[in-house]
């Protein structure tokens, strides 16, 4: 009987061990199973982040890439339309020059001699011109009630006659070099030049 009880106890024992190893053996698979999920959850995140950010810097990459050539075709750009401006002009300048040859910009100049004297009125003035102008401006005395001098001005390259009042402080700027000048300015702010 003695014996009896220690097989029923040793039973109960091995019932028992075996039970505690089935629950440790699930706990450990479960355990394991929410260990392997949590890491390949991490993974994924992890992934997924680092995918993100190399889009991210491969967008900036790009961007930065398409900015510096948007600059350089700007400037290009800008380039071109400046020697496409600087030729309009240049020509411009050049038929302004033959024009300064001929009859009709003798009266012009005397025609701009007169409006300068009304605005001057009786005060004394001093005519600039181009240098090839100068015999052509000493005429223009009797226009005036006041005092004249005429000097020749190099800053004066195309024609024109500038005058100047002391006495009033104003210039009054009747020359072609200033003219075209503005007509640049007008130019650049409206002309739409295409640089195909």
């Amino acid at each position: 009987m003695a014996r009896n009880k220690t097989d029923n106890f040793l039973r109960a024992i091995k019932k028992y061990a075996k039970a505690q190893s089935t629950l440790l053996q699930t706990e450990v698979k479960q355990l394991k199973s929410e260990r392997i999920k949590e890491a390949e959850e991490t993974a994924h995140r992890d992934s997924e982040r680092l995918i993100k950010d190399k889009l991210h810097e491969k967008r900036n990459h790009e961007m930065a890439v398409l900015a510096k050539k948007t600059q350089e075709g700007q400037k290009e750009l800008f380039v071109e339309r400046t020697k496409m401006t600087e030729e309009i002009f240049s020509k411009a300048s050049d038929k302004l020059i033959d024009f300064t040859k001929t009859d009709e910009y003798t009266q012009r100049l005397c025609n701009s001699a007169k409006a300068i004297a009304e605005l001057f009125g009786d005060r004394d003035c001093v005519l600039y011109v181009n240098e090839r102008d100068l015999g052509t401006a000493e005429s223009f005395r009797d226009f005036f009630a006041g005092k004249v001098e005429a000097k020749a001005d190099k800053t004066i390259k195309i024609g024109g006659i500038k005058g100047y009042c002391p006495e009033m402080a104003i210039i009054a700027d009747e020359t072609l070099d200033t003219k075209l000048e503005a007509q640049r300015e007008w130019f650049i702010e409206n002309a739409t030049l295409s640089v195909l």
